[in-house]
């Protein structure tokens, strides 16, 4: 990327759509025909998902010449002759997010440091939580914490409640080992809009206590995987994944202590490259440019 540019505010597209010859020709001079300086293009294409090809590709607001509903309007009729799915996104309105925590910190210290470093370049709204544990955490990043207890008997009524009070404060949300299921009418509302932290190598150990049920198995690998939600539980497209090796040597604990630092780096990845417009879903996969 040039130097110039680092700073600079850029207009990306993320497309799909029917592989056929001519797209990147069409959508290159599309943005040199108003004036726009490509600096990051890339796209694939495989038989796997049927012919379907994938495209992101950024270039510098400052000369492009379209406003963003004439950009809209103007870059229709290339996407109709393509039959393309596709969404534009400006580097310049950050991303509005909340972090859903319970008594875990080690996720939450992280993306606190990350954001406060301008690592990640997002805008954290709130931090909501069934546990009061961590709200000093964030008092100290001056951060508004909230308290929203989830009882059993009343799970969907308590869920309702958050969701009402989120309503059109944040773009995305972020489970930083928040040990809540959520609704399918809440993970409806912000659909590949929720990234949560599963720890474990999935699809190994779905579900609650992977740790252990890896000591039992004696795997010499375990890892984190970070995903969107849907309301099947843990099969949601991932985003991001890593493993650390282990041994015969591990205890339990030592397991815990190697899966924590895997799901901080994990979870960071994934949220960067949300934030950075790098993820394309397509069914139950993603294409991570």
């Amino acid at each position: 990327m040039p130097l110039e540019y680092i700073n600079n505010h850029t207009i990306t597209f993320l497309i799909s759509c029917p592989d056929q010859s001519g797209i990147v020709a069409a959508v290159s001079s599309f943005i040199f025909q108003h004036n726009g300086n490509i600096i990051e293009s890339d796209q694939y294409s495989s038989s796997q998902h049927n012919g379907t090809f994938f495209m992101r590709v950024s270039f510098a607001e400052d000369s492009f010449t379209l406003k963003a509903p004439a950009l809209i309007d103007t870059f229709q009729p290339i996407a109709r002759m393509f039959d393309m799915e596709w969404n534009v996104y400006y580097s310049r309105q950050r991303k509005r997010a909340c972090i859903f925590v319970s008594k875990a910190d080690h996720c939450l210290i992280d993306l606190l440091w990350r954001w406060n470093s301008k690592e990640l370049m997002m805008d954290i709204t709130c931090i909501i939580s069934n546990h009061r544990d961590l709200e000093l955490l964030a008092a100290m990043y001056d951060i508004p914490y909230y308290y929203f207890p989830i009882h059993k008997e009343s799970r969907q009524q308590d869920q309702q409640r958050m969701l009402d009070f989120l309503h059109g404060k944040v773009d995305f949300l972020i489970l930083a080992r928040y040990m809540q299921i959520l609704e399918p009418f809440f993970v409806s509302t912000y659909p590949h809009q929720i990234i949560n932290i599963h720890h474990s190598f999935l699809p190994a150990f779905v579900g609650a206590n992977p740790y252990e049920r890896a000591f039992e198995r004696g795997v010499k690998l375990i890892g984190a995987t970070a995903h969107y939600i849907s309301n099947e539980l843990d099969e949601g497209p991932i985003i991001a994944q890593d493993a650390i090796h282990c041994n015969h040597r591990d205890t339990l604990e030592a397991l815990i202590r190697k899966g924590r630092d895997v799901e901080r780096r994990v979870l960071a990845e994934a949220v960067r490259l949300h934030i950075e417009d790098r993820v394309l879903v397509h069914k139950n996969k993603t294409i991570v440019f």
